[in-house]
């Protein structure tokens, strides 16, 4: 589906925040703006951990934190965002997925990007629905050898409990994977994430898209988005 990329009518690399709660759609999604506009994704907890390795700098302040059991610093977080986003690979844009969360990280990244001449594109946010999200959630599962997913509505194997990839018959589901828990996730997500809405809907910056549909439709219509804002 690929156009070409995004800098092709961009003179600034592009930096879009991806909104939605656990089950959205969001790395599937983020993956798919890779592939049509040569952007890179970056989450939150991929960064930390990859800056740990590294034995950067803030990688290593990260990780005195996290061995100390506590959360890491929004300053940290930053400081590896910051690194991160200077690598030649990122030179068409970002997909930032996990951050921010709050108006005050939002707030933050802006003067991140205003040292390197850049500002926020566009923060889409897939909208769902709570009661439907929660069944669609709860009712995964896995085939445990490798890993194909499948769903208790919309996607059973041809053969009940017989994996349509490699045959395995163990399946399994996330301990995380049910309704009281992704009820509660739900709650706490539009709880810290409404401010943020706020934020971006207030400097005009905020698009909503139906994350219920299919996934090719959601893909269509965030390359819509993605071409009117490099537009």
């Amino acid at each position: 589906m690929s156009d070409g990329g995004i800098s092709e009518v961009m003179a600034k690399p592009a930096v879009l925040i991806l909104l939605g709660p656990p089950g959205a759609g969001k790395g599937t999604q983020a993956r798919m703006l890779e592939e049509d506009f040569g952007l890179v994704q970056l989450s939150t907890g991929d960064l930390l951990r990859a800056a740990v390795a590294a034995g950067t700098e803030a990688g290593k302040q990260a990780r005195a934190v996290m061995d100390a059991g506590q959360l890491v610093s929004d300053a940290i977080v930053l400081a590896i965002l910051r690194d991160r986003m200077a690598a030649p690979d990122v030179g068409k844009g970002v997909i930032l997925d996990g951050f921010p969360r709050t108006d005050g990280q939002a707030a933050a990244l802006d003067a991140l990007l205003a040292e390197a001449g850049q500002s926020v594109t566009a923060a889409i946010s897939l909208e769902v629905d709570d009661e439907a999200m929660i069944g669609r959630v709860s009712g995964r599962y896995t085939c445990a050898g490798c890993g194909e997913g499948y769903h208790d509505e919309f996607k059973q194997p041809a053969t009940a409990g017989v994996c349509d990839k490699c045959g395995g018959t163990a399946m399994k589901r996330r301990a995380d994977d049910n309704a009281e828990t992704v009820r509660e996730r739900l709650k706490a997500y539009h709880a810290q994430t409404a401010p943020l809405i706020a934020y971006y809907e207030g400097m005009g910056l905020l698009h909503r898209i139906d994350a219920m549909g299919s996934i090719a439709g959601i893909r269509a219509g965030l390359a819509a988005i993605v071409k009117g804002v490099a537009a």
